[in-house]
């Protein structure tokens, strides 16, 4: 992919560390002089210190080529200035993140995948790593509901249930769902009749009044 990626902050510097790695085309486009040095003199890419603001900066980053624009700056403003500019050249994916809720509707007019307010996401993510250790991963599906990694450990309530009778025996609480299923490397979506054992790697469904219990439920661990 020919990515053009904005801001080398600590957001888009991680960015476009993958992008690279990755074997992807990359510009970047970074206003502080000594960051856009900092990126030109590690990674095999097209560095412009200019303002991606500026339509002639884009155009110098070849923007028509472009498959993705990704806006990663601190200031919602120029978030939303480069993704109308980009919008202007029919750039198919336009990424952005996103600081102050407020200007969701703007970013969602302009037709942008959002990341919504990153340091939130940072602080969620650190939070459930204290509170729930034996979560490996999460994904907040909305305010009410998410997705949650887990590692079935040997005490757990579940380890040695059939997933048919664990609500009925209490092992697994009301509103919880196994979705995905990891054993031996192999991953399935698993049925009523499977049977979860102690080092599966489960992917579970879970609204935040029963995130405890099912947490608690594969790992033995209770917040």
């Amino acid at each position: 992919m020919y990515v053009i990626i904005i801001g080398a902050g600590s957001i888009g510097s991680n960015l476009i560390d993958l992008a690279v790695r990755d074997g992807n085309d990359v510009v970047v486009i970074e206003s502080d002089e000594g960051r856009a040095n900092d990126v030109a003199s590690e990674y095999d890419c097209l560095v412009l210190n200019a303002d991606a603001t500026n339509h002639d900066t884009l155009r110098d980053a070849n923007v028509d080529r472009a498959d993705a624009v990704i806006s990663t700056t601190d200031v919602d403003a120029v978030n939303i200035m480069v993704m109308l500019l980009a919008q202007e050249h029919d750039v198919p994916n336009l990424v952005s993140v996103v600081h102050d809720p407020e200007n969701l509707p703007v970013f969602e007019k302009i037709g942008v995948n959002l990341i919504e307010n990153p340091q939130r996401l940072i602080a969620d993510y650190l939070y459930h790593s204290v509170r729930y250790p034996g979560v490996s991963d999460f994904v907040d599906l909305d305010e009410e509901t998410e997705l949650v990694e887990l590692t079935v450990t040997e005490d757990a309530p579940m380890n040695g249930q059939r997933l048919e009778t664990a609500i009925e025996t209490g092992s697994l609480p009301d509103g919880c769902l196994v979705v995905a299923l990891q054993r031996d490397g192999e991953i399935c979506a698993p049925r009523g009749e499977t049977t979860i054992h102690a080092d599966d790697h489960v992917t579970v469904f879970t609204d935040d009044a029963t995130l405890s219990d099912a947490v608690a439920a594969f790992t033995g661990d209770r917040a």
